[in-house]
């Protein structure tokens, strides 16, 4: 079975063929830079990491462009089409009484912080609405030409009427909605549903550029198409987003880059489902969201990655303690497992391999590979890990395992869990997550604990354990030494 993959547009699950033959290039929306990301944030991008991850593992050549929104996105969005309400950034700015642009680097580098701490890849191109203005304008400008937009008093309207297709993704019906019934009405619009592509700046608006009509600023839609097409060519193979921008965001993006190239824009359109807390979507304008470093006060990175990947991108996920409880638990069995591989391959003796062993680890393989084909279905591809971990541990137990069937068991958990999913198998404490610091103390603590272990001062030696414990990290003795971790 080749890779096949949900797409939003054809409402179908289809195979997947590249543009161009081992070549892809995907777009994802990525984060509008006004406050610290939220563990919502953090589900869609760990969703798209994968399938980034998985394309370059099946050998394709992805290159992945995900946007900074740094200009543009109005406090006002739930419709996308009044073009009311406040820029996000400026409002921030204003609230930290700070430059807006202060406050994007602020946020642009705590996101990519955030991301890195969860082992998210780093995208391989990060553009900034801000930067892209020509671009966006000439776009704008040809929209015009084509008689798909207008102005008015320094405004530009992407006029909804001359674009039969608009509506195409998100399947709504625009002739059935009544004028104004549900977007605010606006005397500049021919029609209200008409959404700005470029803005007239007031006097007190901070973030102005020059442009054909007048000083302004672009609108949040534009930004997306512009940047995409820019780095991917005008029509690409992937565009990933979360599903609450289908509308208008999205469907919008189709109108304008369409509408000026006259040629298909995406050919897959990926939307991931969101994540609840008690049911209720997570979100900044909601006030209930946890924000990424807040979570990772309280939980391991690799296992709040884990608990994204145990279920499917497309479906809700709702968040609690007790299933990050239980998510760790899970995270802590698989890295026993492989620690147990790397311990035991280190002391083991050459001999035949066992041919059972190679069958199950070849049979694991494949069904691992048939769920990640199956739409990057993570949820059963992590319960193959899950499942090889058991039978595993139980040759481990038996000792009948010589070291080439130990590296090979190792070398698929690294291959699979490591390379396509993302999640760390390191020491306790030393995964791409931690701390360099804490390390640095904790084994410093250990090595004292070790020198009064072997002057027999048991009472400092045991002071030293239960004080890490009282901090939350776990200190088990084995024949390798003292290791650490995070309860």
């Amino acid at each position: 079975m080749a890779l096949h993959i949900t797409n939003s547009l054809t409402r179908k699950k289809e195979p997947f063929v590249p543009l161009r033959e081992g070549h892809v290039g995907i777009y994802v929306c990525g984060p509008t830079v006004y406050g610290h990301a939220h563990i919502g944030h953090a589900k869609s991008f760990i969703s798209f990491d994968v399938a980034v991850r998985y394309l370059r593992h099946l050998g394709h050549r992805v290159r992945y462009v995900q946007n900074i929104t740094d200009v543009g996105h109005l406090t006002d969005d739930t419709t996308g089409m009044a073009d009311e309400g406040e820029d996000k950034v400026l409002k921030q700015a204003r609230r930290e009484q700070v430059e807006p642009m202060e406050l994007v680097e602020r946020y642009t580098r705590s996101y990519f912080e955030d991301m890195d701490r969860l082992n998210a890849l780093r995208p391989d191109i990060s553009p900034r609405a801000s930067g892209h203005i020509p671009e966006q304008i000439d776009l704008i400008e040809r929209l015009i030409e084509r008689g798909l937009a207008y102005t008015r008093d320094g405004y530009v309207y992407f006029s909804i009427r001359d674009f039969k297709d608009y509506g195409k993704l998100s399947g709504r019906d625009y002739e059935e909605q009544e004028a104004g019934a549900r977007v605010l009405v606006d005397e500049r619009k021919r029609d209200p549903r008409d959404f700005a592509l470029w803005k007239r700046a007031e006097p007190e608006h901070i973030l102005r550029w020059k442009s054909p009509w007048g000083v302004g600023y672009p609108g949040w839609h534009i930004e997306c198409s512009a940047m995409s097409m820019r780095y991917l060519g005008e029509t690409f193979d992937i565009h990933g987003g979360g599903l609450e921008h289908t509308f208008p965001h999205h469907e919008c993006e189709i109108a304008q880059s369409e509408g000026a190239t006259g040629k298909p824009f995406v050919r897959v359109w990926m939307h991931n489902n969101m994540l609840t807390v008690n049911g209720v979507k997570m979100g900044k304008s909601l006030g209930n969201y946890t924000t990424v470093k807040d979570a990772l006060r309280e939980v391991d990175p690799q296992t709040l990655r884990l608990f994204f990947l145990n279920s499917h991108y497309r479906s809700v996920l709702d968040f609690s303690m007790e299933a990050i409880t239980a998510t760790g638990q899970g995270m802590e069995r698989l890295r026993r497992t492989v620690l147990s591989l790397d311990e035991r391959a280190r002391t083991a003796a050459d001999q035949e391999s066992h041919p059972g062993f190679n069958t199950l680890l070849d049979q694991t393989r494949r069904f691992f590979t048939e769920a990640m084909d199956d739409d990057f279905n993570t949820s059963q591809a992590v319960g193959e890990l899950f499942d090889l971990a058991r039978v595993v541990n139980t040759y481990l137990s038996a000792g009948t395992l010589g070291r080439k069937d130990l590296e090979a068991a190792r070398k698929l958990y690294s291959d699979l869990g490591e390379e396509v999913l993302g999640l760390g198998f390191q020491e306790p404490g030393q995964g791409v997550a931690s701390s360099g610091a804490e390390d640095a103390l904790i084994s410093f603590l250990l090595d004292l604990r070790g020198e009064f272990r072997a002057q027999k001062n048991w009472a400092m030696a045991d002071r030293v354990r239960d004080r890490l414990a009282e901090l939350g990290y776990l200190i088990e003795d084995g024949p390798q030494g003292a290791r650490w971790r995070r309860k």
